[in-house]
This record gives structure tokens, C-alpha cells and sequence, in this order.
């Protein structure tokens, strides 16, 4: 059936037509071709209605005509909601025991970054600022390379893959524009081309669906893997401030779309509206979550972004924007806080949260590892505080391996040096990356490039402190001005004006 012939899905229609009528769809382009699916798999409303529909449709075919996979992808980003992460994990496990014991073809996955593009890894580690709509840092690294990671390992077992989504036009008017949009460039007839992955194809099953013919379709309908649509409308009900979530019946009454999980570090938003109404809703069951609910509300705060930020970035420079200094990384100090906060966030979880959480992992021992490595070795933060940090605030010893042996200097050295320098802490950081320098140098049969490598060294320690910084980085400024007036004669104020940093460039700065 063609779009611009097809009808609204619950016009004058009952729940069982509908869902007769999409399962048969889904049987003709399952049955079609040898093309594998991919469903995604959120742990959602809608994602779990995609898939319910995949199942169903899948149960009314011949065991001989289930002849090709369909993978179930969900990505665990590792900061998602514990409440949401537990509940798809759940979710998955008895999603893979059902599916084997129906003899169907569905294979479910979790995926999760690779160490390197995780949140704390690149937070706590590299001192990336706090993801903001400008820097979104995040996203590329932690949901959308995994998935298309997976998918592209299909499209080359297989040569193409179809993508099967629980997107809807009513999420929102954007979401609405990029569909039609994706509409007219359709291929075969509901199989829309993915513009980001070639040799995939996007099906959207409920694309013309309201959030209540979702709930209606959930609520109505049980779930074939044998989970309980009740609980997820009950997670739902804890994550809307009004505690409710209705069939409405009008344009002004809410409705739990407007419920969204994600992340719990997330700073893209202005506040955590899922998690806060979970602990208003029921603060006796879920005021474990409260120091997750803080420690977001800590990374969101821009007000001491001065004592928590470098004033200089990722690869020494200084630069301005509007007369002002543009803030580089999250200081060393910045650093450790965060992760004295985070374990003592976990500590207190495993504690006081529910059965579930009591072995949780806000942060895994890889990323910890890696963050020391990036700290010892990539900062030459040779003090390598990680595992006081850790014992710390855990009560245990760190597992890792003792790295006195490949260290440029000895802990107790540390001390000394920093008795000299005093409270130079600009000195002091120069001097102990001079030396990291140098000693990395120093196993390398060429040298060629040490002198290079000091010189940058010396240059990010050339200042007192910001202030000098930014006298001096006006004064390039200015000189920078004059210069091009006197070539070419453009305004001194305009040109003074450098622009604000792109995304790419903002990335590019900080992997230096």
C-alpha cells in the first residue's frame, strides 16, 4: 500500500485490525528477500511496540520460513538510568530464553562504547567540559557509533541490512520533517534509504502512531517474550511529574511521551525531569538515586567553570572570543573531585539502592584503568593519585599493576619538587611534563622531534597565571589587528573578533 493511499492506523478501526494488518506487513517484507533486521531496542514504549510487532508476526510464520536473523540492538551507553539500564538488561536476558524456546529467529545484543569514548573516560580522563548543545561530545561517541558499529558488521556478513525503528512523526515536528523527507526517496514500498549507513534500509512500522495507540497497543496486547507491559507503563507512571499516564483525549492533556529517559549525567537538557519525578513520586523507594540526581546537577552548573577549567586548551593555546578567554579542559583538580564524587555516588548506591543496584557499576574498572593511563601517561600526571583515590573512597585496594617502574620520577620526588615550585602550580606542571617528555624521548632510538615537544611544553607554561594569559593573548590580538590593516585596511574591532570554535574544530582542539 502506497503513502499517499495508506489511512491514519486507528481511524474507525478496532486494536485487533490494525495489529492484523501490520503483522501481515511485516511477514511480506520479512518473507521478501534474504536481507537481515536489525530492530532497535530501547527498553521504551515505542521501541518495545516495534518490536512486539516483529514477534507477533514472526510467530504467525512457518518454522520454514523463518529463515533469516533479526538482531535486537540496545545500547547500554553505561551512564543510562539505573532504574531504565536494570530493566532492559532484564529485559534482554529473558527476551533470548524466549525467543530459543519459540524457535525464533531473534538474536538479542547489548552493546556499549568502546572504553575510549565512554563518559567518564573522556570527562574524568581527558577533561572534556560537561556535554553542552555546542560541544555534544557525547552522543557520536557513546549511542550512535556502537549501533552503526553492529550494523555495519551485518551489511558485511550480508551485503545489506534492514533497519527496523520505533520512530514516530508525533515525537516531534523535526522527527516529522526528516521522515516525509525520507519518504519521498523511498526504494521499495515503507523501506526508506539511511542516509548515514549505505546499503541499509529504514522500516518504521509505527510511524503514523500517536503515543496513545502505543500505550493502547502495550496495554492491550501482552508482551510475547513474557515481560510485563504493565511495569513498563509503571516506570513510565514514576517518570512524569504528574505521576500519570493517560489515554488522552484532547490536545492539552499530557501524556507520558513526554516522559524521556537517557542518560543520567545528561547536561544537554536543563534538568533530569525522569529522574527527579521518580524520587518526588516515591522519595521512601528511590532516595538512592538522589546523589546521581546531585552529581548531574553538579556537571550542569557553569558558574565555577573558572576554578574547574583550565584557561588554556587541550594543546596549551590560549584563545578568546568576545574579549574573554575561551575554557579549556577540567583542571587536574577538577578531575580528581569528579571522581571522588562519582565513587562515593556509587558507594552510596550500592548501599541504599534497591537489590538490583546493590553490585552497580557507575563506573567500570576498565574506565578506570584507562583514565589512569590517559592521567600517567598522556597528562604526565606522574603523581598517579588514581589508586589513592580509589582505596580512598572504596575501602579497597586498586587492582592494578604498580607503575613505579615506568614512571619519570618516584612519588616521593613529587614531594620535593613540589616544595620548590611552591604554590607555582603552572611551574610545577611544566617542569613535571619536561621531564615525562624527556623520558619518553629518551627510549626512542631517533630523537628527532624532542625539541619540538619541549618547546610546546614550554610554551603552555609560559604564563603566571590566566590574568597574564589574557594580557597577552589581547595583545596578540591587537597585533594580529594592526597587521592586517595595514595590509589590506579592515576594521581593527572586527577583525579582533575571532569566531567561536565549530563542533569539529572544538573535537579536533581537544584530541590534540
Amino acid at each position: 500500500m502506497s503513502t499517499a493511499t495508506r489511512p491514519r492506523p486507528f481511524e474507525g478501526r478496532g486494536l485487533s485490525d490494525v495489529v492484523s494488518e501490520l503483522a501481515e506487513e511485516v511477514r511480506e517484507l520479512y518473507t521478501a528477500d534474504e536481507v537481515p533486521w536489525v530492530v532497535g531496542y530501547s527498553g521504551g514504549k515505542d521501541s518495545t511496540a516495534v518490536l512486539q510487532l516483529v514477534w507477533l508476526a514472526l510467530q504467525g510464520l512457518p518454522a520454514e520460513q523463518r529463515t533469516k536473523p533479526v538482531y535486537v540492538i540496545s545500547t547500554d551507553t553505561l551512564v543510562e538510568n539505573p532504574v531504565v539500564a536494570a530493566w532492559v538488561a532484564r529485559s534482554l536476558d529473558t527476551m533470548k530464553k524466549a525467543a530459543d524456546e519459540q524457535g525464533l529467529p531473534i538474536k538479542p545484543n547489548r552493546l556499549t562504547p568502546k572504553v575510549e569514548d565512554t563518559f567518564w573516560v573522556n570527562l574524568i580522563g581527558r577533561g572534556y567540559p560537561a556535554p553542552r548543545p555546542k560541544f555534544r561530545w557525547c552522543t557520536e561517541r557513546m549511542k550512535i557509533k556502537p549501533s552503526n558499529r553492529f550494523i555495519r558488521q551485518v551489511v558485511r556478513r550480508h551485503g545489506e541490512a534492514i533497519l527496523v525503528l520505533g520512530i514516530r512523526k508525533a515525537e516531534s515536528q523535526a522527527r516529522a520533517r526528516a521522515m516525509a523527507k525520507h519518504e519521498k526517496r523511498r526504494v521499495r514500498d515503507r523501506l526508506s534509504p539511511n542516509g548515514n549507513l549505505p546499503n541499509s534500509l529504514v522500516y518504521s512500522p509505527i510511524e503514523e502512531w500517536s503515543n496513545d495507540e502505543v500505550w493502547t497497543f502495550l496495554m492491550q496486547q501482552s508482551n510475547p517474550w513474557g515481560y510485563n507491559n504493565k511495569d513498563l507503563l509503571t516506570m513510565y507512571q514514576g517518570a512524569s511529574a504528574d505521576s500519570e499516564c493517560p489515554l488522552v483525549v484532547d490536545d492539552t492533556t499530557p501524556s507520558c511521551g513526554d516522559s524521556r529517559f537517557g542518560c543520567w549525567t545528561c547536561t544537554l537538557v536543563d534538568q533530569d525531569k525522569s529522574m527527579t519525578a521518580m524520587i518526588d513520586n516515591d522519595r521512601e523507594t528511590n532516595a538512592w538515586m538522589i546523589p546521581l540526581l546531585t552529581l548531574r546537577n553538579e556537571l550542569d552548573d557553569t558558574s565555577k567553570e573558572k576554578e574547574t577549567r583550565d584557561f588554556r586548551r587541550m594543546n596549551g593555546r590560549v584563545q578568546l572570543f568576545n574579549d574573554r578567554i575561551i575554557q579549556g579542559p577540567y583542571t587536574q583538580k577538577a578531575r580528581e573531585d569528579w571522581l571522588r564524587k562519582l565513587l562515593r555516588a556509587q558507594a552510596h548506591v550500592r548501599k541504599h539502592g534497591p537489590e538490583e543496584a546493590r553490585d552497580i557499576e557507575l563506573i567500570t574498572m576498565e574506565e578506570l584503568h584507562e583514565i589512569r593511563r590517559i592521567w600517567v601517561f598522556k597528562k604526565h600526571e606522574v603523581e598517579d593519585i588514581l589508586p589513592r583515590i580509589y582505596e580512598e573512597e572504596t575501602g579497597e585496594k586498586f587492582p592494578g599493576q604498580d607503575l613505579e617502574d615506568q614512571l619519570v620520577i618516584r612519588a616521593s620526588e613529587i614531594d620535593v619538587l613540589r616544595k620548590i615550585c611552591g604554590d607555582d602550580e603552572i611551574h610545577f606542571n611544566m617542569v613535571r611534563e619536561l621531564l615525562a617528555v624527556e623520558r619518553e624521548f629518551r627510549t626512542k632510538t631517533r630523537r628527532k622531534g624532542l625539541y619540538e615537544a619541549l618547546e610546546k611544553v614550554i610554551e603552555k607554561g609560559f604564563y603566571e597565571d590566566a590574568d597574564d594569559a589574557l594580557a597577552f593573548a589581547r595583545k596578540k590580538e591587537e597585533m594580529r589587528a594592526a597587521t592586517r590593516d595595514e595590509k589590506d585596511g579592515t576594521s581593527t574591532e572586527a577583525a579582533s573578533q575571532p569566531q567561536a570554535l565549530t563542533l569539529d574544530e572544538e573535537i579536533n582542539d581537544a584530541s590534540a
